[in-house]
């Protein structure tokens, strides 16, 4: 029996205690007063009746109340020999089986009676441990007796009181055998709950199955809930700790060839070996150090940055964007379509200085990567959004792990030595801007083609 169950038990024995000793009490002290309360309001109730009925009528019918009330009647003319009078109630109240050892009307009594006054008297018969409760009326000519015996309640009291405690001793045993089977029902859900918690403080994010259709069950419930939010939010933690660990492992990749080359050109030079392109290749690689800490610390502010949202036209600012790049695609021999002819509504509301990068981003990766000359840049509305969507040709056979294309210095490797490949922050930045826009967008490849897309509100043209 765990503590548990010893608390619940002894808690629910202490409040029984609680319940026989109030009890006892209560008996000992109030039982006899409130008895004698209800005998008195029964015979002064019965007084009442008495006082209305006529002399003839109540003489009739004297046995008939006294088996209905269960009370003693006898009456006898008034005489002025109190002692008289005395001793003719006594006989016949012997006559009935009523034997007094005290029992005495008085004169006072008597002048009362007289005058019509209900007299009430309790007489105590100590040897036969009981008493007489009675009450005295006139009828005509005739003093009525009407009493009642009560016992004395102290040794019958006594004897209820110890009869009490016997089936309090066999209440005591059956609610400590039941308060066992019921704790043990409460404490063998909550001792799961327990297990269960003490799983997760240990990573080990279990869940408790309890149908109780109570609290518990709720609890279990709420505790199976936060067992999957904590093992979301740690593999979430963890996937953040390795990408953190790729993202340091890739910037010391990236720096350490620059910095490499700066070393050995720079010994290069100290050691008279300049043929007068050393300074130049030096000057090149601090260029791209600096380009790649500029584009992390864009990443890192992006992240924290306040957005800056507006209207504007979508459509303008992507004319806008194109036309920076019309020479290099040019260039490049690369072919540009832009399909907007279904676009009826082109204002949305987002930060225009943060999604023009994304379209930079967008535009300058797909000339890096295309493999068939091609770009096709869709913009149309579907329901309140604006969707753009931009595809170019990709190299059929490629192992790309796709899953990490939105990371960090993920760069395809079929253009590490191109011309324009870049730091592979690009995308990063794109997805950084798109999640702060709530915006839908994602990527899908097939048929040798990449496709990215993403959408943004619209909102009513703005004057």
């Amino acid at each position: 029996m765990n503590r548990l169950n010893q608390k619940l038990i002894l808690r629910i024995l202490l409040v029984f205690g609680i319940v026989v000793i109030f009890s006892i009490l209560m008996n000992t002290l109030f039982l006899p007063k409130y008895l004698l309360y209800q005998n008195k309001h029964e015979l002064a109730n019965l007084t009442d009746q008495l006082e209305t009925m006529e002399a003839s009528q109540l003489h009739r019918d004297v046995g008939v109340l006294e088996n209905e009330h269960n009370v003693t009647i006898v009456h006898t003319d008034i005489t002025d020999n109190n002692d008289v009078l005395n001793s003719r109630i006594k006989e016949q109240l012997n006559s009935k089986g009523i034997t007094l050892s005290k029992f005495w009307i008085t004169d006072t009594s008597i002048e009362k009676v007289k005058e019509n006054i209900v007299v009430r008297k309790i007489y105590s018969q100590e040897k036969l441990k009981s008493s007489f409760l009675v009450s005295f009326i006139k009828k005509d000519t005739q003093v009525y007796v009407v009493g009642k015996s009560i016992s004395h309640s102290t040794d019958t009291l006594k004897i209820v009181n110890r009869f009490q405690l016997y089936i309090y001793a066999g209440e005591l045993l059956l609610l400590i055998v039941l308060s066992g089977l019921f704790t043990m029902h409460i404490v063998r859900p909550l001792a799961k709950i327990q297990k269960a918690a003490e799983g997760i403080s240990n990573l080990s994010f279990t869940k408790v199955h309890i149908q109780t259709g109570d609290e518990i069950q709720a609890l279990a419930e709420s505790m199976n809930q936060m067992s999957d939010k904590l093992e979301h939010a740690h593999q979430a933690l963890e996937d953040k700790n390795h990408n953190l660990r790729e993202f340091i492992a890739n910037i010391s990749h990236e720096l350490k060839t620059p910095l490499s080359l700066i070393k050995a050109y720079s010994l290069g030079i100290k050691d008279g070996l300049d043929d007068g392109t050393y300074i130049d290749v030096i000057q090149q690689q601090t260029d791209d150090i600096s380009r790649l800490v500029s584009r992390l610390l864009e990443l890192s502010r992006l992240q924290i940055d306040e957005y800056q949202f507006g209207a504007f036209d979508f459509k303008l600012l992507l004319h806008r964007t194109l036309q920076k790049y019309l020479v290099s695609i040019q260039q490049m021999n690369l072919i540009l379509s832009v399909e907007q002819s279904s676009l009826t509504e082109s204002w949305v509301f987002a930060d225009e200085q943060k999604i023009e990068m994304v379209l930079n981003n967008f535009i300058s990766n797909a000339m890096k990567y295309s493999t068939n000359k091609h770009i096709q840049i869709a913009v149309e509305n579907q329901g309140n959004d604006l969707l753009f969507s931009i595809t170019n040709g990709v190299e059929d056979g490629e192992q790309l792990q796709w899953d990490h294309i939105w990371e960090p210095f993920f760069v395809l490797e079929n253009s590490r030595s191109k011309l324009l490949s870049g730091t592979g922050l690009g995308l990063s930045i794109a997805r950084t801007i798109l999640q702060k826009h709530d915006s839908l967008f994602g990527f899908q490849v097939q048929n040798g083609e990449i496709g990215f897309h993403f959408s943004l509100p619209l909102i009513p043209k703005q004057d």
